[in-house]
């Protein structure tokens, strides 16, 4: 499996549930545009890997149980550690395009 769609898709996840925690699978799926059952699956590894932590705030049992997705602070370390490795990547797609650019400049003569 590529590493880097589900890096960019786990990034997405944590940044969403820092803003709002209480988002739903469903909102999540909605908004990363991936099945529920792959949302479903990541935020099980985060949950596992502590960077998550989820919550039942509903004790009523005649309705539904809502779930509170709280960002712990390994999942902020995380977090930058996604955001860097995107970065990264960034400055070398734009230096490598930069370098690309100055070779065609420099390769055509003026008439």
């Amino acid at each position: 499996m590529n590493e880097q769609p589900q890096k960019e898709e786990t990034l997405f996840i944590i940044k969403e549930l820092e803003i709002n925690p209480s988002a739903t699978q469903r909102d999540l799926s909605s908004s990363l545009n991936i099945s529920l059952g792959k949302t479903n699956y990541l935020l099980r590894e985060l949950i596992m890997r502590g960077f998550v932590k989820s919550s039942n705030f509903t004790n009523n049992p005649g309705k539904l149980r809502k779930i509170n997705y709280l960002l712990t602070e390994k999942g902020l370390e995380e977090k930058l550690r996604l955001l860097k490795h995107f970065l990264q990547i960034k400055e070398a797609e734009y230096n490598k395009l930069k370098q690309e650019m100055e070779h065609s400049l420099n390769g055509k003569t003026s008439v």
